[in-house]
């Protein structure tokens, strides 16, 4: 998602402009962030760590 066509509602104002302080926490927070692992993903990952240590387990 980008900031360049959301309006402020605090000063009427282009977001990535960052005329005020809500425009620049929004501005900031958007691009702020790094990549973000979706939750499904991260579980997916744990049951595959599951099956193969209850896959090991079996042939040890």
């Amino acid at each position: 998602m980008s900031c360049d066509h959301l309006i402020c509602a605090q000063c009427s104002h282009p977001v990535a402009e960052g005329r005020c302080p809500t425009c620049r926490n929004a501005r900031d927070r958007m691009h702020g962030e790094g990549p973000v692992i979706p939750p499904m993903l991260v579980l997916a990952g744990l049951v595959a760590l599951l099956f193969v240590a209850l896959l090991l387990q079996r042939l040890a």
